[in-house]
Order: structure tokens, then sequence, then C-alpha cells
């Protein structure tokens, strides 16, 4: 068995409150016995206005989330998989990034979100990532993680079945899917894709995501999810606030499941 925590955030525009939110649920998933803890999509800074979050998104060594969850990690001596954080790459365009921390505060992996959100919703929301993020171009996975192998991806990511193919054929034993999905967006597919996803894999999912008002005028979904390899939710969080979950996995599960329906096994190649 394996616990894990799972973080779910009202982020802010304010880098160094969201930092200290983080700080302190690693502390306290240690405290509760996790050994790993998850945490959605943009955990450290949400701010709509590129403006004045351009003042806010700086190079990965000086984020303070990022140094905040690294310190925390290493005195908790706790596995810790940072959703994302916006950083500024030396180019001058951001990276929506994935971060794995170990236990001694040391970067395990790094993923940068593949598949950018650029949609124009009948709820009149309009959004373009594109605009001012970099898409990245490696799948991540990560051995070793209480959880297993750990397969990374974020938010949008969720709707492009080709990464997790590929995450399949790793043989993934947990998937992090961080989020900040929209409402209309959220209510419509946010648990069939979780569960899709995790069916797919023969593996488990983890979900953690952003929820309610923001400061900078935006709504999220919340829900956050775990889910085990045949598709059950062993997890969703209801209520509209940030809080802190937990969930034990039992990792003997994968097998289970995946000895019942050997799609991984099975998979073919498909004539283009």
């Amino acid at each position: 068995m394996a616990r894990i925590g799972i973080l779910q955030m009202t982020s802010g525009i304010d880098p160094e409150d969201n930092a200290t939110a983080i700080e302190n649920a690693i502390g306290s998933a240690a405290d509760n016995g996790a050994a790993m803890i998850f945490t959605p999509e943009m955990s450290g800074l949400i701010d709509r206005d590129r403006k004045r979050a351009a003042k806010s998104i700086v190079l990965e060594s000086d984020t303070p989330a990022l140094a905040k969850a690294r310190d925390a990690a290493h005195r908790a001596g706790i596995w810790v998989a940072l959703g994302s954080l916006a950083v500024k790459s030396p180019n001058d365009r951001w990276a929506n990034r994935a971060f794995v921390i170990d236990p001694n505060g040391d970067i395990a992996a790094r993923y940068d979100k593949i598949h950018m959100f650029d949609v124009d919703l009948d709820s009149g929301e309009s959004w373009r990532e594109s605009n001012a993020y970099e898409p990245g171009q490696e799948v991540v996975t990560v051995p070793g993680t209480p959880v297993g192998r750990l397969g990374l991806s974020v938010c949008y990511d969720i709707r492009f079945p080709a990464l997790y193919e590929q995450l399949g054929r790793a043989q993934c034993d947990c998937i992090a899917i961080p989020a900040a999905f929209t409402v209309p967006t959220g209510r419509a597919h946010w648990n069939v894709l979780q569960r899709a996803r995790a069916i797919e894999a023969s593996a488990f999912v983890v979900a953690a995501a952003q929820v309610g008002e923001h400061a900078d005028g935006r709504r999220t979904y919340g829900h956050s999810m775990v889910v085990d390899p045949w598709g059950d939710v062993l997890l969703e969080m209801e209520s509209d606030d940030a809080a802190l979950a937990y969930c034990d996995l039992d990792l003997a599960r994968i097998a289970e499941v995946r000895a019942q329906v050997p799609s991984l096994a099975n998979r073919r190649e498909i004539a283009k």
C-alpha cells in the first residue's frame, strides 16, 4: 500500500502565498503518513492578466514555490509531484512545467506540458495558452517513486490519447494529471476522461485540481480525483474549497487488472 496526499488548491496571484500553502501541505501530508503528495496545475501562480503575471514568472531557479517545495520535501522526507508551475524559459517564453521532487529535495524529473489550451467556449471564455507558453516535446516517466513508475502529464493533455498510449507502453503504474479545468469542460468531461485514461493504461490516475473562485476572476472545477486501474473512483473531492485529502493505493491492483484484461500486452500496431 502507498498513501498519497492530494492537494486541491485555489491558487492566486501572489506567488509567496501559494508557495507557503504548498509548503504547509507537504508537512501535513508527511505528518499524516503520506509517502508522496500531488499538487495541481499552476500551483505557484494563477493570473490570467499576463502583463501582471509577467512580473512573477521567473526562471526555475528563482521560483518561490519550487524552492519551498524542495526544502519542505527534504525536511519531511517525502516525494512531491508539483503538478505544474509557470516558469520563464531561457528564450523568454514561458513553460507550464511539472516537477517531481525526491525526499532529498532534489528534482527527479521535469515535464513541460505538450498540448496548449487554445479554445473558445460557448460560455464566452477564450484561452490562448500558446500565446505565452512554449509547448514541451518530451514524454516523461519517473521510476522508483512510492507509486511505482509515474507518468507525467498536465490538464489539457488528457484529451490527447497518443500521449497516454506512450505512457502505457512505458508500463507506468500511475499517471499524474494535475489540472485547472474550466467549470463547463469539467462538468462535461472531467470524470469520464480521468476514468478512461486509467482504464486504457491499466494504471492509477491521480488528478489534483484547482478549485473555486480565483483572485484573477476565473473559476475552476475542482473535483480532484484518484482512479484505480479498473476505472473505479477511489477519491473525488466534491467541495468547492481548497483542501488536502488522502488515498491509499494498493499497488498489487495493477497486476491483478493487467492479468484480467491484458490490453497493454494485446496492443497491436495500426497500419496508417
